[in-house]
């Protein structure tokens, strides 16, 4: 058996304080009580953008009388509730611009989530919870219509699941499984990038999981196809919702069979081994030749951690 225990919490949108009350989304009187509450709060989405009220702290969350400014939503998400039990919903837009404040002025900005993450701009759990609505405001806007008969298809279950009248097809949120392994031999890990990276900035390697094939072969798959590198025992580190749209990212670590590397151009711009010494360079901002590493929102920083401070011991679970 294995024990799951990594220190998932740390990684970007792995915490989210919500109680998502999964059980009470039918309940439509329940739900429309908890929206109706003064109590209530709302985030606001332009697209996939998150609104954020401007000040010296930025604040995601609006009262309902604030939302109803910015007119009819195209999309409303119950989210869960919190500690106190009120209720936290995600409400999407399309302004294209910043919208007005009640009062007058233009107290609003779109910043995109990535850049939040990156910037620090809210709590940990904040984050986790704006990744929860972001997935699912996105899966909304992706799938009005039903996969099976194109009928147009209508929200239930507190924005939950889509239903099409026509056919009868219930359709609920779609995660897409991704795996994310740092490659080992011994004191050198595999590391690539690919052509949209910040300069100089290298990575673990990663591909989505095909259906009918477990997460562990997957990984051997991707690294083969990408680096042509041939790998046998693979240990599992930790997951991380990635609201990219909505992909898990699966965390592992793959011990190499054999070092001979053939890029494959059309998936990496390049791939190498880097020495534990290059890499805990590269995430302190100090190696020689100014290459970098994912920064701590993303999975990769935490793979590329646990290596510096575990080396090849992190294959034993």
């Amino acid at each position: 058996m294995i024990v799951m225990t990594a220190p998932s919490a740390s990684i970007g949108f792995n915490f989210n304080p919500l109680d998502r009350r999964s059980d009470k989304r039918d309940d439509g009187v329940l739900i429309e009580r908890l929206r109706s509450d003064p109590a209530a709060r709302f985030l606001v989405f332009d697209g996939d953008v998150p609104l954020l009220k401007r000040g010296r702290e930025h604040e995601p969350w609006f009262l309902a009388r604030e939302t109803a400014a910015f007119g009819q939503p195209l999309g409303s998400v119950f989210l869960g509730v919190d500690s106190d039990g009120r209720g936290r919903f995600a409400l999407g837009f399309t302004f294209g611009l910043a919208p007005e404040d009640p009062s007058g002025g233009v107290v609003h900005e779109r910043i995109d989530l990535r850049s939040i993450a990156l910037q620090g701009l809210v709590s940990t759990g904040m984050l986790g919870i704006l990744g929860e609505a972001k997935s699912m405001l996105d899966w909304h806007r992706r799938h009005s219509f039903c996969a099976n008969c194109g009928s147009a298809s209508r929200v239930v279950a507190a924005g939950w699941q889509r239903i099409c009248d026509v056919c009868g097809a219930r359709h609920f949120p779609r995660v897409d499984p991704v795996v994310i392994m740092l490659v080992i031999d011994g004191e050198r890990c595999l590391l690539g990038r690919q052509r949209h990276f910040a300069p100089g900035m290298y990575s673990a390697l990663a591909g989505f999981v095909e259906p009918g094939e477990t997460f562990e072969d997957a990984v051997r798959r991707e690294v083969l196809e990408e680096a042509c590198v041939k790998c046998a025992q693979v240990a599992y580190f930790a997951s991380q919702p990635w609201p990219f749209p909505s992909s898990l990212m699966i965390g592992c670590f793959a011990q190499a069979s054999d070092t001979d590397i053939v890029v494959d151009t059309v998936e990496l711009e390049d791939a190498r081994w880097f020495t534990r010494a290059e890499v805990a360079a590269m995430l302190t901002g100090t190696h020689s030749s100014r290459l970098s590493a994912p920064k701590p929102f993303a999975i990769a920083h935490h793979l590329l951690q646990e290596y510096i401070a575990k080396g090849a011991s992190v294959l034993r679970g």
